[in-house]
Order: C-alpha cells, then sequence, then structure tokens
C-alpha cells in the first residue's frame, strides 16, 4: 500500500475538520429551530384550546398590523389548526434535518480518529 504524502494527508485532515466543524454549527442552528417552531406550536396549541372552550356566539378577534378584526370562530379554529399542521411539518423535517447532521458530524469523528489511530507513531 502507497503512502500518503504529508501534503495529501493535511488536505484530507483539514477537509475532514471542516466537515465537523460545518456539522456541528448547522445542528445548533437546526436545534434552536426546532425550539423555536416548538415554543409557537405549543402557543399554538394554547390558544386553540381556549378557543374550542368558548361559547359559540363569542367574538375572535385577529390582530392585523396595528387594529384587530372580528372573524368567526370556525375560521380562526381552521386558521390556528392550519398553522399548527405547518409547525408540526417543519419540526418533523428539522428533526430529520438533525439526524442526517449528527450522522454526518459522527462520521467526520470516527474518520479522525481512525487516521490518528492508523499513524505510524513517531
Amino acid at each position: 500500500m502507497a503512502s500518503l504524502s504529508d501534503d495529501t494527508l493535511r488536505k484530507i485532515l483539514v477537509q475532514i475538520q471542516q466537515t465537523a466543524v460545518q456539522s456541528q454549527r448547522s445542528l445548533g442552528v437546526t436545534r434552536q429551530q426546532i425550539a423555536a417552531k416548538d415554543r409557537e406550536r405549543r402557543i399554538l396549541q394554547l390558544t386553540i384550546d381556549e378557543i374550542s372552550h368558548m361559547e359559540g356566539d363569542v367574538n375572535v378577534y385577529r390582530g392585523v398590523g396595528k387594529m384587530f378584526m372580528m372573524i368567526p370562530r370556525p375560521a380562526m379554529e381552521k386558521d390556528l389548526k392550519g398553522q399548527e399542521k405547518a409547525l408540526t411539518d417543519d419540526i418533523n423535517n428539522l428533526t430529520k434535518k438533525t439526524k442526517y447532521l449528527e450522522k454526518q458530524f459522527n462520521d467526520a469523528q470516527s474518520q479522525l480518529r481512525d487516521i490518528f489511530n492508523s499513524a505510524p507513531r513517531q
């Protein structure tokens, strides 16, 4: 087996390290996005729960800019449930992305470990 030159080995190590660092950064950002969307979803769930316990003839208002518009309660519930579904889908997609990034980071770490463990001792 031919030995790699020091320059080639150095380039490979730098590339693997960059992959690991980039994966770790992306993982942190993705986890923050999941937390933010999960907070939004919980707020929507509480709002839906409160609206559903109201009587049928109660006026419901939505903030539009600096004013409030009266909206029929069923339309408001439907809109809030749609928003909740969209947030749930976003969270699921971000969770899949998190798993991919974790795998990418772990692979880069194991590659680095393998390279350093197989390197000749000097």
